[in-house]
């Protein structure tokens, strides 16, 4: 995984729920202090804003198991199967944390796993540690 300075970060959030959308910003931006962040609702508007920022570094996609149209697996196998993705860290966020949702995770290409509801005091160490290059695999049941 690659190491990236959090403040310097650019950070692609693909969650289809609006409070959880305004809990990632709130995190990741006052909290963290990501220099850049984009929430989209669906792979498919991933995959449009990566058409139109082809020069774009993104260093980080949390990315929704569960999403309207393609799901998480299938929107990580194609980021991973894309060159130019090949040093982004690609993050599980899912409600649906059990281990065998875990394996499946890793198994995609996922990079770490955080289970919902987000653990807003836990979070924002979770992104630290994955700027840091280090894995995060938390869920809960």
């Amino acid at each position: 995984m690659k190491i990236v300075d959090p403040r310097q970060a650019s950070i692609f959030v693909v969650e289809d729920n609006h409070h959880n959308q305004f809990v990632f910003e709130i995190l990741l931006i006052e909290t963290v202090g990501v220099r850049y962040y984009q929430s989209l609702t669906s792979g498919k508007e991933l995959l449009s804003a990566i058409a139109k920022h082809p020069t774009m570094t993104i260093d980080i996609v949390l990315l929704d198991i569960r999403l309207p149209g393609d799901d998480g697996y299938t929107i990580c196998r194609q980021l991973r199967d894309h060159p130019r993705f090949v040093d982004t860290t690609i993050v599980a966020i899912t409600a649906e944390a059990s281990s065998e949702t875990l394996q499946r995770a890793r198994e995609a290409g996922f990079d770490s796993f955080i289970g919902k509801p987000i653990d807003r005091n836990r979070f924002p160490a979770q992104i630290r540690k994955i700027c840091a290059g280090e894995a995060v695999w938390e869920h809960r049941f």
